[in-house]
């Protein structure tokens, strides 16, 4: 848990994702969007992505990926991006 919690002060915006999730390239394409510059962070090819999924999921994300971490604290998921991005708050939060 303590590298995840380090990991997301790296950058304004940090995902952790798995390049094989579909869901994980849109939210990531989504916030690219709005001209961030997030760090990611792929759990299936980094070295100790097993451990930070187990942390992730220890935060309440479930499913584990895509999580999205917006000013060191956790947004959440696809659902809660998605829902911020609909009430046209998304844009904010990443300004």
């Amino acid at each position: 848990m303590d590298m995840v919690m380090e990991l997301r002060t790296t950058n304004s915006v940090v995902i952790f994702t798995k390049n094989s999730c579909c869901i994980s390239h849109s939210i990531k394409t989504l916030i690219r969007s709005f001209g961030a510059n997030p760090t990611i962070y792929e759990l299936n090819t980094h070295p100790n992505g097993k451990q930070m999924e187990k942390a992730l999921k220890k935060l309440g994300c479930q499913p584990s990926v895509p999580a999205v971490f917006i000013g060191k604290e956790l947004v959440g998921g696809a659902n809660e991006i998605m829902s911020l991005n609909l009430r046209g708050k998304l844009k904010q939060l990443l300004g």
